[in-house]
C-alpha cells in the first residue's frame, strides 16, 4: 500500500505510541516525520551521501509546531538536492555543531530537549546548568570535551570549586554548595545534555559515558517503631497544646510572652494532616500538597491525580487516610490549605523542622516517610508490583531498591524452624509409662 503525502492532517493524526518511530511522507522520497514515544513530532530528512553504497545520513529539519508541514518539505526537498549535487549537509552540520560551545548546547537543550520533562525537573536543571555547568565548562568547544574534561569537572565540584554566594532578592541570599552527591547529580544532568548532542549528530560520542560516579548521597532512612511512636506523639500535641517555642538565649527576651501556656505554637490541621497523609499513603510531597478536592474519591478510597512526576495515575488510599480527609475543612479547592485558597501550599519545611526537632528526628526527611511505606510493604512481603503499584512506579526497576527488605519474612521463617527444631532437641525426655 503506497504510503499518503504528509500533510498536516497526517502529522496531526500521527499518535504517541510509547516508542520512537517515524512516519515517512509517500511523494517526497526521503522527508519524514519522527515521532518519540512521547507524541514530540520533529521532521527529519534521510540521503545517502556518495551514491547509493553511501552510509546514511539524516537531519534534522525541526519541530513540528514551530516549523509547518509545508515549510519542512521545501527545506527538505533543498537538502536533498544538494545531497543529489554531492554536498553533504549533515557533514557540514556537525562540523559546525562540533565548535557550538557547552554553554549554547545547554541553551538550545532547555529549549528543545526537554518536553518530556517536569516543571520542577527543569528548574533544578536550569539551576545545575548555571551553577556549575556554565562556570567550568561553559566557554569549552563540545567537540573538544573528552572523558577527563568530564572527570575533572566532577572532581572540582565535589571538592566546591562552584561554591558561591547567590543573591534571591533584594535582601535574600542563598549559598550554592558543591559536594559529591551535587557531582553526581549535575554529570548526570550533563550526561544527558550530550546524549541530546549524539542524537542530533552533533558530537560522535557521549564524554560522560563509563565516568565513575559518586554516590549522590540521598541514601534511604526508615523509621523504626519507637520514632514512629515519637512522631506520632509529636504530631497529636503539635495540634492540641501545640509545641513548645525555642528561645535565643539573650535575644529580645523582655518581648517573649510570660504565661508558658502562651509560649506554644499550634499548628495547622492541614499541615498535620498532610504529614499523616505521606505516611499513609506512601505519597510524594507535591501530590499531596497539590491534591485538589475534585480529585478525591470517598466511596471508592482513591485519589484520581490528573499529573504527577510519572504522569496520570491513581493512588489507592486505606480507610484511615479517607477519614483524615474527611475530618478536613475545605476552605480552599485544594485539599490541603495555605495562604490562597487558590493556590496550593508551596512546602512544609518549616513545620516539619520543628516538628523533627521536638520529636528527637533530626534529618529525618519528608520523603523518608515515602522510603519508610515502601520499606513496610516490603518486609510483609509485598510484591514488588504490587509495590510499584502503590508507590505509582512506571517500572519494577525503580521498586527493586526495596526488594532486599522482602528477605525478612523469609528470615523469620526460618527463625521459626530453628527454633522448633532447637526446642525438640533440647526438650527433657518423657518419663517411660507404665505401658512402655
Amino acid at each position: 500500500m503506497t504510503k499518503p503525502r504528509l500533510t498536516k492532517q497526517v502529522v496531526d493524526g500521527l499518535p504517541a505510541t510509547g516508542k520512537d518511530y517515524v512516519e515517512w511522507c509517500g511523494k517526497l522520497s526521503g522527508f519524514g516525520c519522527r515521532v518519540r514515544g512521547n507524541g514530540h513530532k520533529t521532521f527529519i530528512v534521510m540521503y545517502r551521501a556518495g551514491g547509493r553504497n553511501a552510509v546514511p545520513r539524516k537531519v534534522t529539519i525541526g519541530t513540528y509546531g514551530k516549523l509547518t508541514v509545508d515549510q519542512a518539505r521545501v527545506e527538505a526537498s533543498k537538502i536533498l538536492a544538494k545531497a543529489q549535487l554531492g554536498e553533504d549537509v549533515a557533514a557540514e552540520r556537525a562540523k559546525q555543531r562540533a565548535e557550538m560551545t557547552v554553554s549554547e548546547l545547554c541553551d538550545e537543550y532547555m529549549q528543545e530537549g526537554v518536553e518530556h520533562k517536569k516543571p520542577t525537573t527543569i528548574q533544578s536543571d536550569i539551576s545545575r546548568i548555571e551553577a556549575h555547568i556554565r562556570p567550568l565548562l561553559g566557554r569549552k568547544r563540545i567537540g573538544a570535551i573528552s572523558r577527563t574534561d568530564i572527570e575533572r569537572f566532577l572532581r572540582d565540584v565535589a571538592q566546591g570549586k562552584t561554591a558561591r554566594e547567590k543573591k534571591t532578592g533584594k535582601r535574600g541570599k542563598s549559598i550554592v554548595k558543591g559536594g559529591k552527591g551535587t557531582a553526581t547529580r549535575t554529570v548526570r544532568l550533563l550526561g544527558g545534555i550530550f546524549t541530546y548532542a549524539v542524537r542530533r549528530d552533533y558530537v560522535q560520542a557521549n564524554p560522560c559515558r563509563g565516568v565513575q560516579l559518586y554516590k549522590d548521597g540521598r541514601g534511604d532512612r526508615f523509621l523504626k517503631p519507637e520514632e514512629f511512636r515519637r512522631l506520632g506523639e509529636t504530631l497529636k500535641l503539635a495540634e492540641t497544646e501545640g509545641l513548645p517555642w525555642k528561645f535565643n538565649e539573650g535575644r529580645k527576651a523582655k518581648h517573649r510572652p510570660k504565661r508558658p501556656e502562651n509560649q506554644r505554637e499550634v499548628f495547622s490541621p492541614h499541615v498535620v494532616a498532610a504529614i499523616r497523609l505521606l505516611m499513609l499513603t506512601g505519597c510524594r510531597l507535591r501530590e499531596i500538597l497539590h491534591l485538589r478536592w475534585e480529585e478525591v474519591d470517598f466511596e471508592r478510597g482513591i485519589l484520581n491525580l490528573p499529573d504527577s512526576k510519572t504522569g496520570q495515575k491513581k493512588i489507592v488510599v486505606p480507610r484511615a487516610a479517607i477519614e483524615i480527609l474527611s475530618s478536613l475543612e475545605r476552605s480552599s479547592v485544594y485539599v490541603i490549605a495555605g495562604n490562597s485558597p487558590d493556590k496550593p501550599r508551596a512546602d512544609l519545611q518549616r513545620p516539619w523542622q520543628r516538628i523533627t526537632e521536638h520529636a528527637e528526628l533530626q534529618g529525618l526527611r519528608l520523603h523518608d516517610l515515602r522510603h519508610t511505606y515502601a520499606s513496610i510493604g516490603a518486609e510483609s512481603g509485598m510484591g514488588l508490583v504490587i509495590l510499584g503499584k502503590l508507590l505509582g512506579h512506571k517500572s519494577t526497576a525503580a521498586t527493586q531498591r526495596y526488594a532486599h527488605l522482602g528477605d525478612d519474612p523469609l528470615k523469620r521463617t526460618s527463625e521459626h524452624i530453628a527454633d522448633t527444631i532447637m526446642s525438640a532437641l533440647s526438650a527433657a525426655p518423657q518419663k517411660p509409662t507404665a505401658d512402655s
